[in-house]
């Protein structure tokens, strides 16, 4: 069985500022602990399941040379293999080339999400909705939709107890969910302690991994329409000239394609 982690670090036990997830604060320096502990639990719940190949990808842009580096390697499982990208969404290569399942860990809300911590889609400044198809998601919908457009299923999300509501609304009911803090704002929580909480991710990993088919491969549709509502108008310039955008407002654009990758693909990159 060959498994795909896939982490964020606002979703993490202990963590409610953004210092904690900004490379070169010193409080990112205990995160970055807090974060890969909760990676290591996946990891070791997903062996216990039976994965033969587990590969851990590090979704968070923590700014600068850190983003999609926040993990430490010395610390992480040595049986699984990481990935560090130059670009969020870059890396398909595991998923490409045939992945059984894929378990997200550190997941935070979207963005407007009253009790979600940290909560934020893509920039916390810049971008306000992001809809795949009419659908409001957050990055636990872009995270699935590639996962899904390789026919890999989300199995696994770990977060605050808003992302595991929204992680459920998306791809249903056989979705298993580890609660990890109660947000009660955008900066406060109430949270397990992160002991507690590895042992409630290695279980989750282990449950979710018994049974590949409870949750669908996530597909958005086909074709596909992407749309962003920015912030305020000068947030949407820096897309406006990418190919397939087409601006439909003064804070706003969609991009279509033939499914969500296409669209997607042409619009990130």
């Amino acid at each position: 069985m060959r498994v795909h982690v896939i982490s964020d670090m606002e979703g993490v036990a202990g963590i409610v500022k953004w210092q904690q997830v900004s490379g070169g604060e010193k409080l990112y320096d205990e995160g970055r602990v807090l974060y890969t502990e909760e990676i290591n639990a996946a990891v070791r719940g997903a062996k216990d399941a039976g994965a033969t190949e587990i590969v851990v990808m590090d979704c968070h842009g923590a700014g600068g040379a850190y983003d999609f580096n926040s993990l430490l390697p010395e610390l992480l499982d040595p049986d699984c293999e990481y990935v560090v990208q130059q670009e969020w969404t870059e890396y398909t290569a595991f998923l490409e080339s045939g992945c059984d399942a894929a378990l997200f860990v550190g997941m935070h809300a979207m963005a407007g999400t009253a009790d979600g911590v940290l909560s934020h889609t893509v920039s916390g400044q810049a971008w306000q909705n992001l809809r795949f198809n009419g659908t409001l998601v957050g990055e636990t919908g872009i995270n699935a939709a590639i996962c899904g457009h390789w026919g890999v299923p989300v199995l696994l999300v770990t977060g605050d107890r808003a992302v595991c509501r929204e992680g459920r609304e998306l791809l249903g009911d056989g979705l298993t969910t580890v609660e990890v803090k109660e947000g009660l704002g955008r900066f406060s929580a109430r949270m397990k302690t992160p002991r507690r909480v590895r042992e409630l991710i290695g279980e989750g990993a282990r449950k979710a991994l018994a049974n590949l088919s409870a949750v669908a491969p996530y597909d958005p549709g086909r074709p596909c329409e992407i749309e962003i509502e920015f912030t305020t108008p000068d947030r949407l310039r820096e897309y406006a000239n990418r190919k397939d955008v087409e601006v439909t407002g003064a804070t706003s654009l969609v991009i279509r394609g033939d499914d969500w990758w296409s669209a997607w693909s042409s619009f990130f990159f």
